[in-house]
């Protein structure tokens, strides 16, 4: 009986001595700013496990289930097996400090009812192994999120920005950037987890505080001139100085930059499927953003911003990657229904009680309301505690554009305000000095996807404004929502404009649906419907290019023609362009071609083909070539086009 109580305390002995206890450590254990990395080094695991995890943790009290994100050792470290190992981890300052714990989480532990949003298990959290320290943000570095937009004064530029604080904060600004003698104080806001209107948006699942938005105005610039600025004040530090060109009310051209449904990527996975072609995205804006030089541009996101969905970090997360370029050209949005949705929104005709549900999150628009700041003033009363909601509609003029933006998730039906506003703003725009229009908003009136859910909406938009279109001669309307690129012919009802017997043309706007800038839930074309089940997806004749590849598109307009060119994110080359002339100008094309005059207020060009050279900088790769009848017979035939 001794000897086998000696073995076994020998045993023991042997085991203790030969496992070290589980350590996690941090370096540094203090970030500067946003997108700074964090190395995570852990030791002492024993008899690794594919699925241990580790958790990112912000505030760090937060209980095990209120993650904000998490990564697989095994898919994180090559040497994983060894039980030591480190990553590296970008953070963005959500305000408050980190924390990482380590997890062991075994298979007979796989819960599959409690899953993400791609239907995989949450990771479990009954078994903490090791939790590290707190990691923080040092204060005195300025503010962040900083992004700019227009107001309704073209000698004014806005400018909005994150503290932690909310204590006095100012913007500093001029001419040069050793001279930023004009200082303007900010307004603050904020808003609170009761404004939140459902889960997971108002749970501490969802909810982390938001900080304080601040609201600067930079008044009396100058037409078309760089100007400097920075933001913050001498306690809570500043920001590093940032740049735009103001705007130019006399311009002769016209630049933009337009997408939709782009969303942020994360470095760990979390709640809900993140967006990581966003990235790509970006960089290639930014690329032609540097390429512009002194030209005045601007950022128009249509729809279905950040996709944070009542997970609020995603909105820290996604403005942190956006201020490279948000920073330096004014950011335009629209609401999206993933922003905005939810069950009890004030309104919800019964056509649309399945169209518009729980998209939101829980967020009913308060964060968008809030952390933008667009044009004009419109809202709608949420009808609860949450502030009402706003960026609905608006319109501004950009050198010889005029744009318009709306709201496909609130009332836009006759006798609607926002109604009112469309047919009123379209039927006064000055065609002299805006001789192009393009309308934008999210869910579109046209699409070839098989997207069965919104038919009820694209009846309705149908009926009351695709005639306000027409009837005011509306260029080009760009639509979100289908996370696809696809163009259709000039048309109305469905119908490709036709060419009459004086060989004029009708007078009908180009649609294109542009929301293929990140979100990666790809629909399928609409299938034959004498057999839906087979994959074959035929083209219709209305649609001219349909596209897969995640990108966005370019807009030059000048005083003779408009050229959206889509840019595809795998090369950052064109793949699509579409070009619109002004009204009475003619086409030039080279020598022994047909030269098509015509007094209608635009001239379509499209197709696939690779052309050489540039315009402006912009016009390569895909050139789109025209399908219209001349007065000489020859006629273009349609190309029908789509990329896999």
């Amino acid at each position: 009986m001794i000897p086998l109580l000696i073995f076994l305390i020998l045993t023991l002995s042997v085991q203790s001595s030969s496992s070290s206890p589980i350590s996690i450590t941090l370096n540094p254990k203090t970030l500067i700013k946003s997108g700074d990395s964090v190395q995570i080094q852990w030791e002492g695991i024993n008899s690794p496990s594919e699925l241990d995890w580790l958790g990112i943790y912000s505030p760090p009290n937060s209980s095990h289930n209120n993650f904000i994100g998490y990564i697989f050792l095994s898919s994180s470290c090559s040497n994983w097996k060894s039980g030591s190992c480190s990553i590296s981890l970008p953070l963005v300052n959500l305000r408050s400090n980190y924390q990482f714990r380590i997890f062991r989480w075994t298979e007979n532990e796989v819960n599959r009812t409690n899953l993400d949003q791609d239907h995989n298990p949450l990771p479990g959290t009954d078994h903490l192994l090791v939790k590290s320290e707190e990691l923080g943000f040092e204060s005195g570095h300025g503010p962040e999120q900083i992004h700019l937009s227009f107001t309704d004064k073209e000698d004014e530029m806005r400018v909005m920005f994150i503290t932690s604080d909310g204590k006095d904060s100012f913007v500093k600004f001029g001419k040069k950037e050793s001279r930023l003698d004009e200082v303007v104080k900010t307004e603050v806001k904020r808003y609170e987890r009761e404004d939140m209107c459902d889960w997971p948006a108002n749970e501490n699942v969802g909810w982390r505080d938001p900080g304080f938005i601040h609201d600067g105005v930079m008044r009396n610039l100058k037409d078309g001139k760089r100007y400097y600025y920075k933001v913050g004040s001498d306690e809570g530090g500043w920001s590093a100085t940032q740049n735009f060109i103001s705007r130019d009310g006399d311009a002769d051209e016209t630049y933009a930059f337009l997408f939709g449904d782009m969303g942020t990527s994360t470095p760990y996975s979390t709640f809900l499927r993140t967006q990581d072609e966003s990235k790509a995205t970006i960089k290639w804006i930014l690329r032609d953003m540097k390429a512009l030089g002194d030209k005045p541009a601007f950022i128009s996101h249509i729809g279905d911003i950040s996709y944070a969905r009542g997970y609020s970090w995603l909105w820290d997360t996604f403005f942190t990657q956006i201020e490279p370029v948000a920073s330096k050209l004014p950011y335009h949005v629209c609401i999206g229904n993933h922003e905005y949705d939810w069950p009890l929104q004030p309104w919800k005709p019964s056509w649309a009680e399945k169209l518009y549900g729980t998209d939101g999150g829980g967020e009913c628009g308060v964060p968008y309301s809030l952390k933008f700041n667009m044009p004009g003033n419109s809202s709608v009363p949420t009808g609860l505690r949450a502030p009402a909601t706003k960026n609905l509609y608006y319109s501004y003029d950009a050198g010889v554009v005029h744009f318009v933006f709306m709201s496909t998730e609130t009332d836009f039906l006759p006798g609607s305000n926002q109604y009112s506003f469309i047919k009123h703003d379209l039927e006064n725009v000055d065609r002299k000095k805006t001789p192009f229009v393009v309308f934008q908003g999210h869910r579109p009136m046209y699409t070839t996807s098989n997207e069965a859910k919104d038919a009820p909406f694209r009846e309705k938009i149908l009926e009351h404004i695709e005639p306000l279109f027409v009837k005011n001669k509306v260029t080009l309307a760009l639509w979100g929502h289908v996370h696809r690129y696809e163009r259709f012919c000039p048309m109305k009802n469905f119908t490709c404009a036709t060419t009459g017997l004086n060989g004029q043309d009708e007078n009908l706007p180009v649609h294109v649906v542009i929301g293929m800038a990140g979100q990666d839930w790809q629909p399928i074309w609409k299938p034959r419907s004498d057999h839906p089940t087979d994959p074959v997806y035929p083209q219709p004749d209305r649609s001219l290019f349909r596209g897969g590849e995640f990108g966005y598109t370019r807009l030059l307009a000048t005083k003779e023609k408009l050229i959206l060119t889509y840019i595809g994110n795998h090369d950052g080359e064109p793949h699509d362009i579409l070009e619109i002339l002004a009204p009475g100008k003619v086409l030039n094309r080279s020598s022994g071609d047909a030269v098509e005059e015509s007094s209608v207020s635009w001239y379509v060009k499209w197709g696939s083909f690779w052309v050489l050279g540039a315009f402006l900088g912009y016009v390569v790769g895909f050139l789109s070539h025209a399908r219209k009848a001349s007065a000489s017979s020859k006629s273009w035939t349609p190309v029908k086009t789509e990329e896999s």
